[in-house]
């Protein structure tokens, strides 16, 4: 590990210019490559002390050995350079999107004689124009077949081609006029490319003009009583019609744009891309990353733009590309899109209407394939393995921690202080062993102590159990009701966990691990899990844990905790939702939700009830003096409600109209 004030550039030896750097590890393999608009700025950054820098960004300046820089004219410059090294040195600290799988493209080969229709995979050729990419190929075939009844475009083989040309006899589509069959000379070279040129034009989105062609040659073959022209004609236009609805419309003005989206958390980030052309989505297209650089939602969008478009030319830029943040160098990556293209591309995001309600479903799917990634990974088994061992070899247990349990606190300001007990075993979780507590010892706010308490009485239930079931030796403590029936089930908090998980840092893990050792129990590995920086921290040790970026075992530790954070939440958003719903009136004997509704209609609002005289609640039909005397009691002695606050202007509302009971 290196020290950044060893190769760190004396004082004004770095120019005030863009460019694009490089940090090299010792043995001058370049692991990050950067570009800036001032490289004096940017590199300064770099080398602050590295309490203040962002963990992956001191663990890449601690694995360097040297910077180096080169200066360029422009931004834009700096962009397509910085895209070029990224692409040949592969630096390990760059993110670096990449395909979980080789998408397919419709692709019609225009530089043959013969054009042929066909699926491709992978890098893309000169000559070839491309449609898509779509999620299945069997999407594309469907397609095809649809559009070969108006198109009979080539789609053999270069070897089935030589065969039947050899032969004299074309093949089956031939035959049934899906194939306008070059091979034999019934169209010439000229007839089918002009076809080949025709399917393309379709495909990218000129729609309209086939139709209208066709339905007007129908119109004229059934004047003409050419019946079976005209049926022929009807079914093509049918095919056409149903290929289009494969595409269904999103976009009404016919926009050409690429819609893309992220979906990220602390180490891993998904971008989802939809291609609308004409109007309709005609491919999509997801890759997941690691986040190995600290990076934010604008860098991310232009690491992905970058490696989308960095050998694309012409069309295959579109016209309009929408993101959800916009990159730092807006202007430099617009002329660097621009410059792809060939013509002005615009580069924003969607703020109203059909495009940012679009914007939003293409979200979606991204936090859908981030899910589904972390399902996929976490469901494997060899993966499972392979992270638990990881934990015991970190955290120097004696074995793999087949069973964690993680607690975590939540609450409001104070209030609803409530925790959560979520359990994994065998790296999967066991939902039916969830728990949520209420904190019974005191009020207020005070994490420490509320995870004390919460790991206190979880191990004093698993101690009972044990006494329960005779592990240890009679005592004269009373055993709780609860564990006191024996029906052959396993009662709960009866397993011990070899790992409890806490989220935070040294004070929860102190507090928890002293809860265990006021409770005598040994047996059991206590850790944190600090959120801001995934740092393991260890009873009683000042410095953390680190685990590599890519472990195994910290992406399982991440995802206990995340399980813990939801479930706590959800909880402390139950309790005050009830809370908040309560009413003085709950506490009147005999007042049913009937007559508090009838109150509450007949005053407007539970503060004009409270301003009310015992004789006006008796002018309400069905109240006699008992009940008004008793509702005006229970409203004298509760305690005043805080002010609603509209949270969107911060406005408080005054409590006049409707309130419910």
């Amino acid at each position: 590990m290196a020290d950044p004030s060893s190769y760190r550039p004396k004082p004004g030896q770095i120019p005030d210019s863009p460019g694009v750097y490089k940090f090299r590890d010792e043995h001058r393999r370049v692991i990050y490559v950067g570009k800036a608009k001032s490289l004096r700025q940017r590199l300064a950054n770099y080398f602050q002390p590295l309490t203040s820098l962002h963990p992956r960004t001191a663990t890449m300046v601690t694995t360097a050995a040297s910077v180096e820089w080169t200066v360029v004219s422009t931004e834009v410059e700096a962009l397509q350079l910085e895209y070029s090294w990224i692409k040949e040195f592969d630096p390990r600290f760059n993110v670096k999107y990449r395909d979980d799988k080789s998408y397919p493209y419709l692709a019609v080969t225009m530089s043959e004689e013969f054009p042929r229709v066909q699926v491709m995979r992978g890098h893309k050729k000169k000559g070839v124009r491309y449609f898509g990419p779509y999620a299945h190929a069997w999407a594309i075939r469907e397609t095809v077949d649809l559009m070969l009844r108006v198109f009979p475009v080539r789609t053999c083989s270069a070897g089935v081609f030589r065969n039947a040309a050899s032969a004299g006899r074309p093949c089956l589509l031939g035959y049934i006029g899906k194939c306008s069959a070059p091979c034999v000379g019934r169209v010439t070279p000229e007839e089918h490319r002009e076809l080949a040129e025709d399917f393309c034009d379709f495909m990218a989105g000129r729609t309209g003009t086939y139709i209208r062609r066709l339905e007007k040659q129908m119109t004229i073959a059934a004047e003409d009583m050419e019946y079976e022209k005209a049926a022929r004609l009807r079914d093509d236009i049918g095919a056409l019609r149903r290929a289009m609805e494969k595409n269904a419309v999103v976009l009404a003005d016919a926009t050409d744009a690429d819609l893309i989206a992220l979906a990220e958390d602390e180490l891993e980030a998904a971008v989802q891309i939809f291609h609308v052309r004409g109007g309709r989505v005609r491919g999509q297209r997801g890759w997941v990353t690691d986040k190995v650089e600290a990076v934010d939602t604008a860098g991310l969008v232009e690491h992905a733009l970058q490696q989308l478009y960095g050998e694309e030319s012409g069309d295959a830029v579109p016209k309009e590309v929408l993101v959800p943040a916009l990159p730092e160098d807006t202007e430099a990556v617009s002329a660097w899109l621009s410059g792809r293209r060939g013509s002005l591309v615009s580069l924003r995001v969607p703020q109203r209407g059909d495009k940012k309600d679009l914007m939003e479903t293409v979200a979606r799917n991204a936090q859908q394939a981030l899910v589904l990634h972390k399902t996929k990974r976490a469901s494997d088994l060899t993966t499972r393995s392979r992270a638990l061992e990881e934990i015991a070899e970190a955290l120097d247990l004696d074995s793999a921690p087949l069973r964690i349990e993680c607690f975590d606190i939540s609450h409001l300001q104070g209030e609803d202080v409530v925790a959560s007990m979520v359990v994994f075993e065998d790296g999967l979780p066991r939902k039916s062993e969830y728990r949520r507590f209420q904190i019974k010892g005191f009020e207020g706010q005070d994490d420490v102590r509320s995870m004390h308490e919460v790991i206190t009485r979880r191990f004093k239930r698993y101690l009972a159990e044990k006494d329960r079931t005779g592990e240890w030796g009679p005592t004269d403590g009373e055993v709780p009701a609860e564990t006191a029936e024996d029906d052959g089930r396993p009662r709960r908090f009866a397993y011990p966990p070899q790992l409890v998980v806490v989220d935070g840092g040294q004070p929860q893990v102190a507090a928890a691990r002293r809860a265990l050792d006021e409770l005598g129990i040994d047996d059991v590995a206590v850790c944190g899990l600090a959120k801001r920086l995934e740092e393991v921290w260890l009873p009683g040790d000042d410095d953390p844990v680190v685990l590599p970026r890519s472990s195994e075992g910290l992406y399982l530790l991440q995802r206990v905790r995340d399980t813990a954070h939801d479930f706590a939440i959800r909880y402390q958003r139950s309790k005050r939702t009830k809370r908040l719903r309560t009413s003085p009136l709950d506490a009147v004997p005999g007042l049913g939700e009937s007559r508090k509704q009838a109150l509450i209609k007949h005053f407007g609002s539970v503060k004009r009830l409270k301003q009310a005289t015992i004789e006006q609640i008796c002018e309400v039909p069905g109240f006699g003096r008992k009940t008004a005397e008793a509702i005006a009691v229970a409203l004298a002695q509760a305690a005043p409600a805080a002010p609603a606050v509209n949270t969107a202007t911060g406005e408080i509302m005054e409590d006049d109209g409707g309130t419910t009971a």
